[in-house]
Order: C-alpha cells, then sequence, then structure tokens
C-alpha cells in the first residue's frame, strides 16, 4: 500500500470493494473506517447504478480487488465503462500486479508480451486457444487456477511441446511465494510432483516462438553454443550478435531453447 492508496481510501465517500470481507482485514490494518459496498463480476446493474448516481452527485468513490490491480483479471471494468461513457473521471492509483511481477523477474524477453489472463477450464477449448498462440513470438503472459496448473501445464507440452521455455511464479509477495524457471516438462515434473506447487495463486510465463530468419548465419547455433558455456545468456547473444550480424533478440531466445535442451 502507497501512501496515496491510503490516504484515497480514507478521503472517498464509499469503497466498492471485490469482498468487504476480505477487504476490511486491509482497511482495519490501516485504520481506514470509510463505508464498503460490495462490487463484483455477479453484481447486477442495479449495484452499479448506486455507484454511478454517488459519482454523478459529486462524490468519490475507489474501487478495489482481492488482490493485485483491480481490473486486470478482476471485476469492474464494466463499472469504468460506464463510468467513463458518463463523463466521469477514473484514476488508477499503481500497486502491485502479479502478471507484470512475474514477467520482470522471469528471465524471459519483456519488450513484447502478450497478457492471455485464464485460460479456459476445458481442456478442449484451453488447447484450441493455445494452438492460436503456439506461433507468437512475444512472451506470453497466463494466470492459472492452482487446481487446473497441472492439466494446463500438460496441455501446454502437447501444444507448445516440451522444450519451450517457461517460468511459473506462485504466491508473489506472499509467505510461500515460490519461482520456477525451466521447459515446459520440467515445469510439469516439478509442479506434478509437489503438491505444494499446486496451490495458491499462479502465473505462467512462457518463451515466444523462436523467429526463424535468414539474418541469422548457419553458425549461428553453434557460435551461440559455444558462448553460453562461458557467458550469460545476455551477453553471449550480444557478442554472438556482434559476431554473427544476426539479431540480438532472436539470438537471446535461441540461447535460451539452447541452454535447456
Amino acid at each position: 500500500m502507497v501512501p496515496r492508496a491510503v490516504h484515497t481510501l480514507q478521503s472517498v465517500s464509499v469503497i466498492a470493494c471485490e469482498d468487504t470481507r476480505h477487504s476490511k482485514k486491509l482497511l482495519e490494518h490501516f485504520s481506514i473506517d470509510t463505508p464498503c459496498i460490495a462490487y463484483h463480476d455477479h453484481t447486477d446493474q442495479r449495484s452499479a447504478n448506486k455507484i454511478l448516481n454517488r459519482l454523478g452527485g459529486g462524490e468519490d468513490v475507489a474501487l478495489i480487488s482481492d488482490a493485485g490491480t483491480p481490473l486486470i483479471s478482476d471485476p469492474g471494468y464494466r463499472l469504468v465503462a460506464q463510468a467513463r461513457s458518463q463523463g466521469v473521471s477514473v484514476i488508477p492509483i499503481p500497486g502491485a500486479c502479479a502478471a507484470i511481477s512475474a514477467l520482470s523477474v522471469s528471465g524471459l524477453p519483456t519488450d513484447k508480451f502478450r497478457f492471455v489472463g485464464f485460460l479456459p477450464a476445458k481442456s478442449a477449448q484451453r488447447k484450441n486457444v493455445l494452438e492460436t498462440l503456439k506461433s507468437v513470438h512475444d512472451t506470453l503472459v497466463f494466470y492459472e487456477a492452482p487446481h487446473r496448473i497441472c492439466a494446463t501445464l500438460n496441455d501446454l507440452i502437447d501444444v507448445f511441446g516440451a522444450d519451450r521455455i517457461g517460468f511459473m511464479a506462485r504466491e508473489i509477495t506472499k509467505t510461500f511465494e515460490t519461482y520456477i524457471y525451466g521447459t515446459i516438462a520440467e515445469l510439469f515434473e516439478k509442479v506434478s510432483n509437489d503438491s505444494n506447487q499446486q496451490r495458491g495463486e499462479i502465473v505462467l510465463v512462457l518463451a515466444g516462438k523462436i523467429v526463424n530468419d535468414e539474418s541469422l548465419s548457419p553458425d549461428a547455433e553453434k557460435i551461440v553454443k559455444l558462448l553460453i558455456k562461458e557467458l550469460p545468456i545476455t551477453k553471449a547473444a550480444s557478442l554472438a550478435a556482434k559476431i554473427t550480424g544476426g539479431d540480438k533478440k532472436q539470438l537471446y531466445q535461441l540461447a535460451l531453447t539452447l541452454q535447456n535442451k
């Protein structure tokens, strides 16, 4: 909680919460006694209208979620859309976001990434979505429910291949936070053999498909193989780019793949 967030929650007329019971613990910790109302995925339009009426009457309303940044795979975007359509100013107060936090320590390229959010719950539908993503070159970021993590990793192996590089972050900032890096097959093995890794809030980060580009010389793979034995991946890719004239980002992804073979 940044000071601006505490001040805002203390000064608004009402706080719209995903779950008032969960939020109460946070608010009590910071001695915030502002009235709370529920706003979540199953809230009907009448409840939304009550909030919009407050805003229309000149009141300030804060919207918070159970965990992480509101509206990132959390309810609330419909309320924001309606508020904006009525000319209401909506201001973010930046805080923790699981997707960005996981991406930042994944070791995978961050210059281009695609946030997918939650995949479908059923395997057949999940695989259909993954088929549309397997050729994407950007780093992919997913959220996943703990009771589906093994099934999803298994589907990822079937669609993306066992050797695609991945990273799993679990329970970020909490007592039992863990981070696992390796091929999808290695992630699956570690998670399936440890029930503790099948609990809590999970973020999966996957490397994008390596670009097969003629700018990489035939000797690029040989040079990268030699360099990663002696240097960190980033330095190896940078030096390989200078030697071969190839694209550093492509060589970095090539190095990631070769390191885990």
